[in-house]
């Protein structure tokens, strides 16, 4: 069983995520919504880590680099300026993309193994993290026209 495998990318992503978003957060600390919005952000992606623990104690967990990997490469600093701020969320938006198709990779998997409680903890995981690609995208639009054509 591949199972574990995912789990425990998801685990780490969603790890990842959490500490993506409280880097922006510190980074970003003169944008007033930015600092608070990503600090609820985070606590959400913290709150899936908690959830999935159980699931993680039942399927065990095979570690993998890409959620990692893409932190290091996405957030290894928040950078500065208007441009930067726009940078540094679309990147957390590739990582919560990638933990938002994990999610559904896990929803799928827990459908054909009949596994209620994992298929609660995505279903309810992935929404939050739709309403958290939801914020980016609208905050990546609002900070576009000023970092691209006014600076």
């Amino acid at each position: 069983m591949h199972l574990a495998t995912y789990v425990g990318l998801q685990h780490a992503a969603s790890r990842t995520l959490a500490d993506s978003f409280r880097q922006v957060a510190r980074g970003h600390r003169d944008e007033p919504d930015v600092h608070a919005v990503c600090t609820v952000l985070a606590e959400a992606s913290d709150g899936h880590v908690g959830k999935l623990a159980p699931v993680a104690d039942r399927y065990g967990e095979q570690r993998e680099d890409e959620p990692e990997r893409l932190h290091a490469e996405g957030l290894a600093g928040t950078r500065s300026g208007g441009v930067g701020l726009l940078r540094d969320l679309q990147d957390l938006y590739v990582l919560a993309s990638f933990v938002d198709i994990t999610w559904t990779v896990l929803a799928q998997a827990a459908q054909g193994a009949r596994d209620r409680e994992l298929i609660d903890v995505a279903g309810s995981c992935r929404a939050d993290t739709r309403r958290q690609l939801l914020w980016l995208s609208t905050r990546i639009k609002q900070a576009a026209p000023q970092a691209l054509i006014a600076s």
